[in-house]
């Protein structure tokens, strides 16, 4: 009777642990399953950051008479931004910055239009802003007191990114020299516009 009762309790406890072993195999499977999920969703998160990095450069015109459209659309708008901003932004600092669109921005159009009729063949820049930027424009001459700061800020920081990107992407892949050296040129100014915008306190 007692090797019976011995054999039992053993029995259990055998099955006990067994129980217990597939607990924590469980445990771990769905750990590790958790991992890789995890690992996964980084992996994904990398890649949609890298393929949205890689469109932007991508979209960055690489033809001389895109990228001459694309940097006298955004001097255009810069100019009447700037000149906006010096009558309509209550913020003085934004006045100052405003008064340096114009200035750098009329500079950058007519060093654009001369690096534009050097190129074989010449490229002549638009007479009139792209249909985007004019709505930005019409927006931010709606916007008053505080909502116009905002919204300038906004519209400048994205604009300046845009104009930065496809100057860089020229500079390094156009196919005209002379327009190639102009942006070379210029980045450095749009960079320095938007160092400006970016340690701004608003």
């Amino acid at each position: 009777m007692r090797l019976i009762l011995t054999a039992a309790v053993a029995s259990l406890a055998l099955a006990a642990a067994s129980c217990r072993d597939s607990a924590d195999n469980a445990a771990d499977a769905n750990l590790s399953n958790d991992m890789m999920m995890n690992d996964g969703m980084a992996n994904d998160l990398n890649m949609s950051n890298d393929m949205n990095m890689a469109n932007d450069m991508a979209m960055a015109p690489k033809m001389a008479t895109d990228f001459v459209s694309t940097i006298a659309g955004s001097d255009m708008y810069e100019i009447a931004a700037g000149k906006l901003a010096q009558s309509t932004a209550t913020n003085a600092a934004l006045k100052d910055f405003g008064e340096m669109l114009v200035t750098d921005h009329t500079k950058s159009s007519a060093d654009l239009k001369t690096a534009a009729a050097a190129a074989s063949p010449a490229v002549t820049p638009p007479a009139t802003m792209p249909a985007e930027l004019q709505a930005k424009l019409d927006a931010l001459k709606a916007a008053k007191g505080a909502a116009f700061d905002t919204l300038f800020v906004e519209q400048q920081k994205e604009g300046h990114q845009k104009a930065l990107d496809a100057l860089k992407s020229y500079a390094a892949d156009g196919d005209q020299t002379s327009l190639k050296t102009f942006a070379s040129k210029a980045a450095p100014v749009v960079q320095g516009h938007l160092d400006k915008l970016n340690a701004m306190k608003m």
